[in-house]
């Protein structure tokens, strides 16, 4: 599986920035976006502000398959970096 990975800087209530990466099987902007912020609003962090300044296309590779079989799953997978709970 091809994934998408978008590089994604929040911040958060408490005013720390996150990093994450946003992990798709689709190249589509607008879908990581969305799936940014069902992952936020699921670790209570769903007013945070994710446009495309926040989350951006970076690169696409190969899947390894914990990240293959979440993305069968979800739709997506999310790559904590830091500042993330």
């Amino acid at each position: 599986m091809e994934i998408h990975v978008y590089d994604t800087y929040v911040k958060a209530k408490d005013g720390h920035t996150m990093h994450f990466d946003v992990i798709t099987s689709k190249k589509d902007h607008d879908k990581a976006i969305d799936y940014a912020k069902k992952w936020l609003s699921s670790i209570g962090e769903g007013e945070a502000s994710v446009t495309t300044e926040e989350c951006q296309f970076c690169h696409s590779q190969g899947a390894p398959e914990p990240v293959e079989q979440a993305i069968e799953q979800d739709g997506f997978f999310i790559q904590k970096m830091e500042g993330c709970s």
